[in-house]
């Protein structure tokens, strides 16, 4: 099974990408440092619910969204 962190961050990069963002705007429009985006996607870092919450919001998705597509993803990889 791959890591939590691996999923969530395969998710936002995928939603990031389908609306077109480049990982600089989706970090302005997150608050985030656009380096830290590029470790969140790459499942490199443990993220906080807040950052999650404020990646969501930059996404305009629910947070609860997020995570149905990462228990998605998490069950096919089993």
């Amino acid at each position: 099974m791959q890591k939590i962190e691996k999923l969530f961050g395969a998710v936002v990069r995928a939603r990031r990408e389908r609306l077109g963002l480049s990982q600089e705007m989706f970090a302005v429009q997150a608050g985030i440092h656009r380096t830290y985006v590029s470790a969140i996607e790459l499942g490199k870092v443990q993220i906080s619910i807040t950052i999650a919450q404020r990646l969501a919001e930059a996404l305009a998705t629910p947070l609860s969204k997020l995570w149905r597509e990462v228990e998605q993803k998490a069950k096919k990889a089993l």
